[in-house]
């Protein structure tokens, strides 16, 4: 018992007395307070020279990615527009800003930033594949290529691109796309391809084809079983002969929301149709 007494007056006497009593423990706090200190300026010395007028972004390269080329990105007004909004310099610059800053312009879908040393920036940009209008020709929304819708204006795609005209609710442009394909794929036996498809707010959705015919899909697609629309389309091409034989080009429209069957509308019989209240008027009077 006496041991442990002794003992622990000799921990308490050694914490107790002063620190520079003891060499050993001074010489290991002196090493620790120099390496701090050490790192301190070292640290002052970074940041003064980050400060420094070389670092500060001076070049922006804008280039496309691979397999593309830009053809509506003004290059001098958006590298303008960088140098002017962005913050920071070299090393403080905030890169995942300026991505989002790039994509928020019109026509860029996508944008990848990386430092260059000392004081610039490149940006390669996937620009925007125009493939259809969204809401009409007149509409200011463009949609692309993966079904995404950008602000745009018809008159910037330029001459020898045929757009798609595309309508529906604006979270639906994915699903428009998703129905599009299938469309095109069903018709594509006729030579034929799909040149607007509307969907309504309830999802019922036509199309209209290049050839000029209409064909009347419903709301199908909500239905359970997924494979209606397809074997109403399998139906109309195994009847489609004897369509075509009874009436030749004179369809020009298509209704495929019966269950056993479906109708067709003749454009000749209409124009008889009104043809005949003409001469009926005129005999009235």
């Amino acid at each position: 018992m006496s041991s442990l007494i002794n003992a622990f007056s000799e921990v308490f006497t050694s914490l107790a007395s002063p620190l520079w009593n003891h060499a050993e423990r001074m010489q290991k706090l002196s090493r620790f307070l120099m390496r701090c200190f050490a790192v301190m300026i070292f640290l002052g010395i970074l940041v003064w020279l980050s400060q420094r007028p070389v670092f500060a972004l001076r070049q922006v390269v804008i280039e496309p990615v691979a397999g593309q080329t830009l053809k509506h990105i003004n290059k001098p007004v958006v590298k303008q527009q960088v140098l002017e909004t962005v913050q920071g310099n070299f090393f403080s610059v905030k890169l995942e800003d300026v991505k989002r800053g790039f994509e928020s312009m019109p026509w860029v879908r996508h944008a990848n930033v990386r430092r260059v040393w000392p004081n610039g920036l490149i940006v390669s940009i996937e620009e925007q594949k125009p493939f259809g209008t969204w809401g009409g020709a007149d509409s200011q929304t463009l949609m692309n290529t993966h079904g995404e819708l950008f602000a745009g204006r018809v008159s910037d795609v330029g001459d020898g691109i045929s757009l798609v005209d595309f309508s529906g609710p604006d979270d639906a442009s994915k699903e428009v796309m998703r129905l599009y394909e299938r469309a095109n794929a069903w018709f594509m036996p006729w030579s034929t391809e799909v040149k607007s498809l509307t969907l309504s707010e309830r999802y019922a959705w036509h199309v209209k084809l290049s050839n000029g015919m209409k064909v009347e899909f419903g709301r199908d697609e909500e239905n359970s079983d997924k494979t209606l629309t397809e074997d109403r389309v399998a139906r109309l091409f195994k009847y489609w002969p004897q369509v075509r034989e009874k009436w030749a080009n004179r369809v020009d429209a298509i209704d495929l929301r019966y269950a056993n069957g479906f109708a067709v509308h003749l454009a000749s019989a209409s124009l008889k149709k009104n043809e005949a209240d003409g001469k009926k008027s005129e005999q009235k009077q």
